[in-house]
């Protein structure tokens, strides 16, 4: 039978959490990505209710941390931004899905 003294032991797998995913805005653009490999900028904005600038800092976040690559080219004269997941990103994303749930079974049963 474990005891909270040992659950506290292995709570400690939630400050191996991933922090560049875990903050909820990346949180949300990852999954999005996840699921879809790439999205143009307008399609994330939508799905994550993020103002642009938001988006956009959030997004420079996750290229910097390799998780994403952004490619901007010129659409009939307008500008289009599509990001692209990485492998690395999607590693990342996945060993995040990994640790959460291992926190969350190892967590006590409500009583």
């Amino acid at each position: 039978m474990s005891t909270e003294k040992d659950y506290g032991n292995r709570i400690s797998s939630i400050t191996d959490v991933d922090k560049i995913i875990h903050e909820p805005a990346r949180l949300m653009i990852m999954a999005q990505l996840y699921v879809l490999d790439s999205a143009d900028f307008l399609f994330l904005k939508q799905q994550t209710d993020l103002t642009w600038g938001n988006l956009s800092s959030h997004v420079s976040k996750l290229e910097n941390a390799g998780y994403v690559q952004v490619e901007k080219e010129f659409v009939e004269k307008k500008p289009h931004t599509m990001i692209h997941l990485t492998e690395k990103g999607r590693a990342a994303f996945n060993e995040y899905q990994r640790t959460m749930k291992k926190m969350f079974e190892d967590m006590p049963k409500d009583k």
